[in-house]
């Protein structure tokens, strides 16, 4: 019960549903991706990603400085839920402008 009063929690941010999104969306994301989707300070999104992290929703690797997150596909409830997710947040405008937005990034993390 405990693991899912967190996922739930941790559901209910909006800044952490928008990272969700984009990770459904794109597969795996590094923290300079997010950044530049959303337009909030690395500080932020670094802090949502933690939380995330830490309820088992994202998973991460490291390659050389960067890290990627990434959906994890063990956590069954995440499993489960992104269909609904997806369908849910379909017409979302904030979650559109947000892939748009990375759509458009020129991937330059240096």
């Amino acid at each position: 019960m405990k693991s899912h009063v967190q996922l739930f929690k941790t559901l209910a941010d909006e800044t952490r549903l928008r990272i969700l999104m984009l990770l459904y969306a794109k597969g795996e994301l590094c923290v300079c991706d997010i950044i530049a989707a959303l337009l909030l300070p690395q500080s932020t999104v670094s802090r949502h990603l933690a939380y995330l992290k830490k309820s088992a929703t994202v998973s991460d690797r490291r390659e050389g400085l960067w890290i990627y997150y990434s959906i994890n596909r063990n956590h069954q409830l995440m499993e489960e839920l992104e269909p609904f997710l997806r369908k849910s947040l379909q017409g979302s405008s904030v979650a559109a402008s947000d892939q748009n937005r990375l759509l458009h990034y020129d991937h330059n993390c240096a």
